[in-house]
């Protein structure tokens, strides 16, 4: 079940009765005289040393350890080879780093995540695995994942998605010419048939206010790099060696991508690409980019199911009960298949004012546009069939479907998911740059030993 295999985050003790964040830092004040400083855990009486103070906070080696424990148990799963250990210990410090500057802006922010939010994030992931609740932490624990590093993992995705939510999505817009230019500029080149690629890709960065030598030194390594690549080193090693984007740990893989979703900098140079191919090295304001033509793959015209639908609304209030709505249809659905015709019962008992005097009629229905108890009951009837009664948020309901046709709706799909593509788009690359920014801008001191 890989929808839940997440890293738990652990919380190391420093001392019972004081703070670990304060004593640390305390700790680390008097680094230079006292070079093996560390957090003690008098507990368990070993040596938790910092590996890393992160502005006002700090990263210790256990928290470390038990991240790169869990990342090698996920590349070993997968089949990738592992790069050496001090590589991925340094790749995975470097997440964390990026994780705990973000967390702590959120937290300066205001930004909080209540219990409830919380709960219903764990309960949609474990109905995703098909799970209730306990059974979920049953298997959670089975994998070796604490429960409470879980919903303390879950709590931190959902802030870092507010913080960017606030810091990056609020202040992005694609305006109607964007879209169309992307539909006239795209839509030969890998929209027609919504083809999708998957693109393996390498960061060398460069810092933001990086030296002519150090701008050289980057290139110049890409370069080898992409030498190396060409005559059979392996790209996902390679990626998880000495990536500095975001999905390194993952051996660089982008995930399959319409060509909206492909990063600008890329689109034009994939769409001419053969599968395999590599280019690169691509200068950005973040560094030098290799990419990896791994896979296309296409897709046929969007075709929807719509209904013409009717029905009536029974609402529960003080006087009536549920039962009561549901009798009440029930008497009216007798009715109408003794001769009564719907459309007028529909005008006198339906508690659904707008569509009641139009006889119930909803007019035809795409896919997702009604709650889905409504819609699944509504789907589930042939054509001129009645529903039994059915409950939702609002009462009760008996439906009947008049029509369905299919239609294609690629037109308007593609203008759909061209906004949706070029959003993601302009939110990929504001976050690398935003990202980028937050880490050359803090105060960071790496301590990280051979472990």
């Amino acid at each position: 079940m890989t929808t839940y295999n997440r890293y738990p985050a652990m919380t190391a003790q420093c001392l019972p009765k004081t703070s670990p964040i304060i004593l640390c830092l305390l700790l680390a004040m008097m680094a230079q005289l006292m070079p093996d400083t560390s957090c003690a855990n008098e507990s368990e009486g070993s040596v938790d040393r910092i590996v890393a103070i992160v502005e006002d906070g700090v990263i210790l080696e256990s928290e470390l350890q038990q991240r790169v424990n869990a990342i090698k148990k996920k590349l070993a799963e997968s089949n990738t080879a592992l790069p050496p250990e001090g590589v991925l210990a340094r790749q995975v410090l470097e997440r964390m780093i990026i994780d705990k500057l973000q967390l702590q802006m959120a937290e300066r922010a205001g930004i909080r995540v209540d219990d409830e939010t919380l709960r219903m994030a764990v309960q949609q992931i474990a109905e995703r695995n098909h799970l209730g609740v306990e059974e979920f932490r049953k298997a959670l624990l089975e994998e070796g994942i604490a429960y409470t590093g879980f919903v303390e993992e879950i709590r931190n995705e959902i802030l870092l998605g507010r913080l960017r939510s606030s810091q990056i999505n609020n202040q992005i817009k694609v305006t109607d010419h964007e879209v169309e230019h992307y539909l006239e500029t795209h839509g030969k080149a890998g929209s027609e048939h919504g083809s999708e690629y998957l693109i393996g890709h390498i960061l060398i960065a460069t810092p933001q206010t990086a030296s002519p030598s150090q701008i050289q030194a980057a290139r110049e390594k890409a370069e080898r790099l992409v030498e190396e690549l060409n005559h059979g080193r392996d790209f996902k090693q390679t990626a998880l060696s000495v990536s500095d984007d975001a999905q390194a740990l993952s051996g660089g893989e982008l995930g399959w991508r319409k060509l909206g979703q492909v990063p600008t900098l890329f689109a034009d140079k994939v769409t001419a690409m053969k599968e395999g191919a590599i280019e690169g090295p691509i200068r950005s304001p973040s560094g030098f980019h290799i990419i990896k033509l791994l896979g296309v793959k296409g897709e046929d015209k969007h075709v929807v199911v719509k209904t013409h639908a009717r029905h009536i609304l029974v609402k529960p209030n003080e006087v009536v009960s549920d039962e009561d709505a549901r009798q009440k249809l029930l008497a009216l659905k007798e009715r109408i298949e003794n001769g009564d015709d719907f459309a007028v019962l529909a005008r006198a008992h339906s508690d659904d004012k707008g569509s009641a005097i139009k006889g119930g009629d909803l007019g035809w229905v795409e896919p997702g546009a009604l709650v889905p108890a409504f819609e699944e009951a509504m789907n589930a009837l042939a054509v001129n069939q009645m529903s039994e009664p059915v409950q939702t948020q609002f009462g009760w309901h008996l439906i009947q479907v008049l029509e369905r046709q299919q239609q294609d709706n690629t037109d308007d799909y593609r203008k759909t998911q061209a906004r949706d593509e070029l959003f993601k788009r302009k939110v990929e690359e504001e976050t690398e740059l935003w990202l980028r920014r937050l880490r050359d801008e803090a105060y960071v001191e790496i301590r990280l030993e051979e472990m």
